[in-house]
């Protein structure tokens, strides 16, 4: 397999002047840490491969435990060794496919010229299996602690390169930032790809609110489910792991079309063969050096946020690209999310926005004709630098396919094979992009309108307050809540419990919105990609455990909701002179949420990506 670049130009598109515009501004309030980060991976880089320096004890404890022919190889520092690092396990779909990778990877590497060693796993944990539990408390901080562990895998000087092997949703942010740490080594992301597709989204949703009215048992329920999320890869719709798939090709960390090939596939594994290979190139010993850090810059940030944007991705990523993009010292803010998002058309509907899943959207068109609209109407930037060598415009509008088995990349379709899934950007779903702020006496906010029908994106209506998404629930089964209202789900923030999602209330309020009533949710907690039709303005920031405005919310104070208008504000006169309610018991304790005490005290705010880290970066 051999990794052509065409650099002849198809779209002479100049770029969109808003997008320059965030770009600069990017760019510009970025100025010292993005200069101070890159003298720090350029100064690693200028020493050389650091398996050179180590001691004679320091190099036999590296590589004591590789057959005789790689020790050789090591010890001789001949050839680049490429560090693996897995979130494998076999308790989760998207994971369970890394099993085979590692011994893959290293024969491909082998044939590359290089050399490979297991560097480390990082935790991969479920939001699907811990929703509504206790763990879902641990979720967002998993996000920083496998950064941390992926800096524990590459500390040991040995590796002059680096793979990284995640799928799901805080997985992949965390990997991104901790191979930033390491911001001179060239990195590339594996993906392991969708599971096949399941029972229609539409019939899984329908059995849920069925449940959710207690039309339907929990066999009915569970028999959904399970014929939904059924084999290996990733969940089919388009909440945060598969939004990372999309973030991680269109900021070129991914070879083209890589993101989207089911587990199990010829081209799946010649993918997976291809990227390890091709990171042996990217290294210091080779003609295409290419550090991850110099790869993540502001434009390949902004390709993100547009990326996300126009497909109605997670909501998640308003935190977590905040917190990647601070990783490489770049000063990622929402104000930019909202800019770009006046912009940037809706090209795709993908369930929760829609009925298809991702499988559908691959088959549509995919990646290759997405990124191809957008460079074509400005929207990208296509000088960029990738792990496929060029920029977006010469790579990532083709598509891989086996050719009497040998890997090759054809052009990508140029017209939509699905339009009710994926649309030209002359012919969108919306004019504007599937994410928006708001602002207000509330304080700041995300909404994914993309599933919100026009006529609900306005609510203006009296507040029902809860300190717990169960107590919700309860009140719903007990038919306290028929009636317009705004849920206001508070002390869900990450320095309150961690921010768990909150999916559970999507049903919930779905039934009373079908019931006619007009309904909201306002909460600093989350909501990923699973809001879908109820306008939820989610993230509240301040959170109401740090005093936030959500604090001083009481039932009956009238609450205007605005996603046309961008705004979110308590219609009540007294409202900011009111002394903000405490959490009634900020103890936290079993199922390990003891242990991540010290993350919740450290924890910033959400518009500044959640991160533990906060000035370290």
């Amino acid at each position: 397999m051999t990794l052509t670049v065409d650099t002849t130009p198809i779209s002479n598109t100049p770029i969109n002047p808003t997008v320059t515009a965030v770009t600069e501004r990017i760019a510009e309030r970025s100025r010292e840490t993005r200069a101070a980060y890159l003298e720090r991976i350029r100064a690693a880089a200028s020493q050389g491969p650091a398996r050179g320096k180590l001691s004679c004890t320091n190099l036999a404890h590296g590589f004591a435990a590789v057959e005789p022919v790689g020790k050789d190889l090591l010890r001789r520092s001949f050839k680049p060794n490429i560090a693996i690092v897995s979130s494998y396990n076999d308790m989760l779909s998207a994971h369970k496919p890394f099993e085979s990778y590692p011994r893959r990877i290293k024969e491909a590497v082998i044939d590359g010229g290089g050399i490979a060693q297991f560097a480390g796993g990082v935790p991969a944990m479920c939001d699907g299996v811990t929703q509504g539990r206790a763990g879902m408390e641990l979720s967002l901080f998993s996000r920083d602690v496998i950064a941390m562990s992926t800096a524990i895998a590459l500390s040991h000087d040995m590796f002059d390169g680096a793979l990284m092997l995640g799928v799901c949703d805080k997985i992949v942010p965390g990997l991104v930032i901790g191979a930033l740490s390491f911001g001179h080594l060239p990195t590339i992301f594996v993906p392991a790809g969708p599971m096949t597709s399941g029972l229609p989204n539409t019939e899984k949703a329908r059995v849920r609110q069925l449940y959710a009215e207690g039309k339907v048992g929990r066999e009915a329920l569970l028999e959904a489910e399970a014929q939904s999320y059924h084999g290996e890869g990733t969940c089919t719709f388009f909440g945060t792991a598969n939004s990372n798939q999309l973030l991680m090709e269109v900021m070129g960390l991914h070879l083209p079309g890589a993101s989207f090939v089911n587990p199990g596939t010829p081209l799946r594994d010649a993918l997976t063969e291809a990227a390890a290979k091709r990171v042996v190139k990217l290294t210091a010993g080779g003609d295409e050096f290419t550090p991850i850090g110099e790869v993540v810059d502001e434009r390949a940030v902004v390709n993100g946020v547009v990326a996300l944007l126009a497909t109605g991705g997670s909501t998640n990523h308003t935190m977590h690209l905040v917190a990647m993009a601070a990783a490489a010292g770049i000063d990622l803010r929402w104000d930019d999310f909202s800019a770009l998002s006046d912009v940037v058309p809706l090209l795709s509907r993908i369930y929760p926005n829609g009925s298809a899943d991702v499988n559908h959207f691959h088959a549509a068109g995919g990646m290759p004709y997405l990124i191809g609209e957008l460079l074509d109407a400005g929207l990208l930037h296509a000088d960029v630098k990738t792990v496929a060598g060029g920029g977006l415009e010469a790579r990532y509008r083709s598509e891989p396919t086996l050719e009497e088995g040998t890997l090759t990349w054809r052009e990508g379709p140029r017209d939509s094979l699905d339009k009710q899934v994926l649309r030209s950007a002359g012919d969108p779903f919306s004019p504007d992009g599937g994410l928006r702020m708001l602002t207000g006496n509330l304080g700041k906010s995300v909404i994914k309108v993309s599933a919100v029908k026009a006529e609900h994106r306005v609510v203006k209506a009296p507040a029902v307050v809860f300190d717990d998404q169960d107590d919700f629930l309860t009140a719903f089964k007990a038919g306290e809540l028929e009636k317009d209202f705004i849920a206001v789900i508070r002390f869900q923030g990450p320095q309150a419990n961690g921010m768990p999602e909150l999916h559970k209330l999507t049903p919930t309020l779905g039934v009373l919105q079908d019931r006619g009533f007009a309904v909201a949710l306002v909460t600093d907690g989350r909501m990923s990609g699973a809001s879908g039709k109820i306008p939820a303005a989610i993230h509240v920031t301040p959170e109401a455990a740090a005093g936030g405005p959500l604090a001083r919310v009481l039932d009956g104070d009238v609450v205007e909701l605005d996603a046309e208008a961008g705004t979110i504000t308590v219609l009540t006169e007294d409202f900011d002179q009111r002394v903000p309610a405490e959490l009634a018991d900020s103890t936290t304790f079993g199922t390990g949420r003891e242990l991540f005490a010290a993350l919740r005290g450290a924890v910033g705010t959400a518009d500044r990506g959640a991160s533990v880290f906060g000035a370290a970066l």
